[in-house]
């Protein structure tokens, strides 16, 4: 009984290897490498997968906060509205007389607990995903009125590239980073374009 429990324990290992997952790690706390859906033949298929590899990080609070539905941005694990009570404003930087910079500095501020970044701000209304599938947010991100212009070369760019969604990689003490990195995460949404930026069936 010891020898096969030992060599079902080896299986997993090797599986979990092939799978690009470590043994020990937790699956919704890292991204697959893209090389692990090289096997899938049929290219919107495998698009459609690499897309929802990379929803971990999209559908992750991190973001999801940053991306309100309404006027009022939220915060935490579980997305309750922020406190005190701000709301979007102009270009996603608050109302007047309470900017988003009258708490939030250019870095994060751990021993108080509160985020920081020199871009910060709210998404505009046009690129809300609370609420959403992760289809429907995948055929937000593709449409340019809905994107901030943005083509999907210019996506690409942005996700893998730009400080602020590399925020949530880099939270602070007492937040749970989005999984895998910035790169991983770039990497996929790259293969996901060049794989024809296939959306999951609503």
């Amino acid at each position: 009984m010891r020898n096969y429990l030992a060599a079902l324990a080896s299986g997993m290992a090797v599986l979990a290897v092939g799978m690009g997952v470590t043994a020990g790690e937790d699956p919704s706390r890292t991204l697959r490498p893209v090389t692990t859906f090289s096997a899938i033949s049929d290219q919107r298929e495998r698009s459609v997968a690499l897309f929802t590899e990379a929803g971990k990080v999209i559908m992750h609070p991190r973001c999801m906060n940053c991306h309100p539905r309404g006027d009022r941005p939220t915060q935490g694990e579980d997305s309750h509205p922020h406190q005190p009570l701000v709301v979007r404003g102009d270009f996603g930087l608050g109302a007047p007389g309470m900017r988003c910079t009258t708490c939030h500095g250019p870095a994060n501020f751990d021993p108080g607990g509160v985020p920081g970044h020199p871009l910060w701000h709210v998404a505009p209304i046009e690129m809300a995903w609370q609420g959403k599938s992760l289809a429907e947010i995948c055929a937000q991100i593709k449409d340019p009125e809905r994107n901030g212009g943005k083509t999907l070369e210019q996506l690409v760019h942005h996700m893998a590239e730009d400080s602020l969604v590399g925020w949530g990689w880099h939270p602070g003490a007492g937040r749970e980073p989005v999984p895998g990195t910035q790169k991983d995460f770039g990497v996929l949404i790259k293969a996901w374009v060049d794989s024809g930026a296939a959306c999951p069936t609503p």
